[in-house]
């Protein structure tokens, strides 16, 4: 699942902050009682694969809401009409809470709906589907999250988690086997990763014995013969131009990981809405 550590609450703090911009939601203290009491039902408009209620909950929760009830668990698919969380509690809070609570559970669930279809797409090889680094600032954490509710997995989630060498640290080097060298001479207990564009410098790079590489923009044809090439010394990712109808294909040359930068900054959001009803 995931945490919520600071870093999430401070997230949803500045998301609150942004609605209400140091004013009141002069709407609803203009039509709802101090007092009033009420249900939020969060309710699928479309099918999908749920992420976010954690931090739906840990919304409400700031915002004084504490009968919180959660029916589905997160990383299922449900169908449309289902109704995935319910909070009750008083209806300026509830209201207050809804969008903010709406586009992390609507944002996340898409991401984890559209990952969900990768995986299926690929599910008659023993390929993995990763994500990349192309998520929204401040959102990494929770967009990676949502990729692993939606059975993908995550490539690394910071600069420093492990060396990626491409193509500009390859030029700034003087060439592919030169930057893997002065990585692992700096580095020697860090994972290298190493893209590699021709299969030529595959080889090349191969003798020293990188933990992955990547085999960046590469043909189906150009990645069967670089797992021929590679015979399972490591491990291999094909990245770049892979689409949903090509996925099965590249997934079938042998590699380990297709990468899909589109998890996370082309997912549609999920279509969930909050019905309200009053409590007497």
């Amino acid at each position: 699942m995931i945490k919520i550590d600071s870093q999430i609450n401070a997230l949803i703090d500045m998301a609150i902050d942004e609605d209400l911009a140091g004013g009141v939601d002069i709407t609803s203290e203009a039509t709802i009682g101090a007092d009033q009491v009420g249900v939020a039902e969060y309710r699928l408009r479309e099918g999908g694969v749920i992420a976010g209620i954690p931090i739906a909950v840990a919304v409400l929760q700031r915002l004084g809401i504490t009968e919180i009830h959660a029916p589905v668990t997160c990383a299922h698919f449900n169908e449309p009409g289902t109704v995935i969380l319910t909070a009750k509690g008083n209806v300026r809070s509830l209201l207050l809470a809804e969008r903010t609570t709406l586009n992390f559970l609507s944002h996340l669930s898409g991401i984890s709906t559209f990952t969900r279809t990768w995986v299926d797409e690929i599910a008659e090889s023993t390929c993995q589907v990763r994500d990349t680094r192309k998520t929204t600032p401040g959102w990494r954490v929770l967009e990676k999250y949502a990729v692993r509710m939606g059975g993908g997995t995550n490539h690394r989630i910071s600069l420093s988690d492990a060396a990626l060498i491409k193509d500009n640290h390859i030029v700034a080097a003087g060439g592919v086997l030169k930057a893997f060298e002065l990585v692992r001479a700096k580095y020697p207990d860090a994972e290298i990763e190493i893209e590699v564009d021709t299969l030529d410098q595959l080889r090349e790079v191969l003798v020293g014995n990188p933990d992955l590489i990547m085999l960046d923009n590469m043909s189906v044809e150009e990645c069967i013969q670089a797992v021929k090439i590679v015979a399972g010394v490591t491990r291999l990712e094909a990245s770049g131009g892979i689409t949903l109808d090509s996925a099965l294909a590249y997934a079938q040359t042998g590699v380990d990981f297709i990468a899909v930068g589109a998890l996370t900054h082309s997912a549609k959001s999920l279509d969930i809405g909050l019905d309200l009803r009053m409590e007497s």
